[in-house]
């Protein structure tokens, strides 16, 4: 039997191509940055993007699915400003009750979602894209011209404070979770099934509008619970809060291998394209890029790792079709 060269066997998967790619960019930014891989420093990578890592994980979910939701972030703004509001105006301040009623109000935002693309036949990106204004409207409505400071919102902030083990604790129930349900349930593998092949899903007895509802319910559950995760992490909450990031929660699906087309996708390649984008964000100001010029190295980053995912997948599709032609 031929052996592999040791380049083949690091594109056989895609995970190990994107482990690579974090070597490589600890790496060089070590060279700038010598204290870069310190233990304060990762806590702070972790936390500080908690909450696109924890949404990553819903989206992987839609993207399986063959669709997508831009609306993620005004759900996250809608619910995290409902907990603000209840926090300063003295209505509640259970920690674990506010966390209950974003997680709540986000997983109602995704069923509405979920279930006019899939009983409407509405396209994701269409339906998103009118939600995104409409829930990122009801957080300036839930407002009421004003937002939450550090001292509304004092006692309850303690959950996501620097040092605090909360943004930890949920970003790995979250991913354990989730690898558990994606790779050994019934969940998961009909999440894979309509995003491979919608149609022979349905022959095969799934029920494919159910189905869509649940990814979309998920993506929004998730959104939900990140809103009430924001709120405690930079201790205010305001309508605008994480607009625009939904693009940041895409790029780092797409990043782990994600397939736009569905059927295609890992939890473990959605954490290390999560890490990816977190580790570039905090990258690029301690190397010395201008604040204007990092989008534009960002974006730089992001299409040579998504390139490098194309490549990886031909040449695993290329060495499956040599197997079954031995």
């Amino acid at each position: 039997m031929q052996k592999k060269s040791i380049w083949k066997k690091l594109t056989a998967s895609r995970e190990a191509s994107l482990v690579i790619v974090l070597i490589v960019l600890c790496a060089v930014v070590s060279i700038f940055s010598p204290n870069f891989l310190s233990p304060t420093n990762i806590g702070q990578i972790f936390r500080n993007n908690a909450l696109i890592m924890v949404m990553a994980v819903g989206m992987l979910c839609v993207l399986l699915t063959g669709g997508i939701d831009i609306s993620i972030t005004s759900i996250l703004a809608f619910s995290g400003m409902t907990v603000g509001m209840l926090l300063k105006n003295e209505i509640l301040s259970n920690t674990f009750l506010l966390f209950v009623i974003a997680t709540a109000i986000g997983l109602g935002c995704g069923i509405l979602n979920g279930v006019i693309i899939s009983k409407g036949k509405v396209t994701p990106i269409i339906c998103t894209m009118g939600f995104m204004y409409i829930w990122r409207g009801l957080a300036y409505v839930v407002s009421n011209s004003s937002w939450a400071s550090g001292s509304d919102v004092a006692g309850y902030s303690d959950f996501g404070k620097d040092g605090s083990a909360g943004p930890y604790v949920i970003l790995i129930v979250v991913f354990v979770l989730f690898f558990i349900l994606m790779k050994w349930t019934k969940f998961g593998r009909k999440i894979y099934a309509v995003g491979s092949n919608a149609e022979a899903a349905r022959i095969s007895g799934i029920n494919v509008d159910r189905t869509l509802t649940s990814a979309y319910a998920v993506m929004g559950m998730l959104s939900g619970l990140c809103g009430a995760l924001s709120v405690a992490i930079y201790a205010s909450a305001q309508p605008n809060m994480q607009y625009g990031k939904e693009m940041d929660v895409i790029a780092a699906c797409v990043i782990g291998g994600a397939s736009m087309n569905g059927g295609r996708g890992t939890i473990v390649g959605t954490f290390f394209g999560a890490l990816i984008m977190a580790i570039i964000a905090k990258a690029l100001p301690l190397v010395g890029i201008d604040s204007i010029a990092q989008n534009t190295v960002k974006g730089v980053i992001i299409l040579a790792v998504v390139i490098l995912n194309v490549v990886t997948q031909r040449m695993m599709d290329r060495q499956n079709l040599e197997r079954r032609e031995m």
